[in-house]
């Protein structure tokens, strides 16, 4: 095993890693990367204009350093003027590995979260539109607000229940768990066959119909049933 090295054989001191808290717990979850799935809400594939029966899973990435904690504001962005909250379970890896079969996948989970993947949708647009990659629509800073992780021990693996947010108390996305498209188990083990998953790595599981724009000032309020509730102010 190689030796950790030297600070001073840094060119500059490294960045903090990123963590999430434990629910009831003064242990950090350090956070390896972030994957998101697309499209998984049968009902939100078909308000993106996508037929859900034709598509197998697709992932895109987010950087962990995009993570916003519990009690922070969502900052509203530069360069966009349509800001979309999309409501998603967020799953939470303690172990990884390559082609992880479906049986063993639930194996790998540590717990469960609920988090925000806000979307530029006009830079996504164009970003389609050009065939493009979704970075800048998805990926910028604070573009993953997240709640605590509630570990397997204390909330089980959800596989049924309602997930909704509320903007300024108008409910704006609703929908339960059990209309995913891809099941937990499914997501991980599609996933370890396109990527080597490890230990930190965060999986958003997708989002119901019902996305729309946030505004400077808007409160997001945002809930999965027996795992937890958000709230963000755009600030």
């Amino acid at each position: 095993m190689n030796d950790m090295p030297n600070l001073k054989n840094y060119v500059f001191n490294p960045h903090a890693v990123p963590t999430l808290p434990v629910a009831g717990s003064d242990a950090l979850f350090p956070v390896h990367r972030i994957y998101c799935v697309g499209r998984n809400f049968a009902d939100h594939a078909i308000e993106m204009g996508h037929d859900p029966n034709k598509e197998p899973p697709f992932f895109f990435q987010k950087n962990p350093d995009t993570l916003v904690l519990p009690g922070e504001n969502f900052p509203y962005p530069s360069e966009t003027k349509d800001v979309h909250h999309e409501i998603e379970m967020v799953v939470a890896l303690k172990k990884g590995g390559k082609n992880i079969p479906v049986e063993q996948a639930l194996d790998c989970v540590f717990g469960y979260g609920l988090g925000l993947d806000m979307t530029r949708r006009d830079l996504q647009a164009e970003a389609k539109k050009a065939g493009r990659p979704w970075e800048t629509a998805k990926a910028f800073e604070a573009s993953a607000p997240c709640s605590a992780l509630h570990p397997v021990a204390k909330v089980g693996h959800p596989t049924e229940g309602a997930i909704w947010v509320k903007v300024n108390g108008e409910v704006r996305q609703t929908g339960d768990l059990n209309q995913m498209i891809w099941k937990v188990p499914e997501m991980i083990s599609y996933l370890s066959r396109l990527f080597e998953l490890k230990a930190g790595d965060l999986i958003f599981a997708g989002t119901p119909a019902g996305v729309g724009a946030v505004v400077t000032g808007d409160v997001i309020v945002g809930h999965l049933d027996g795992v937890d509730d958000i709230t963000f102010k755009v600030g």
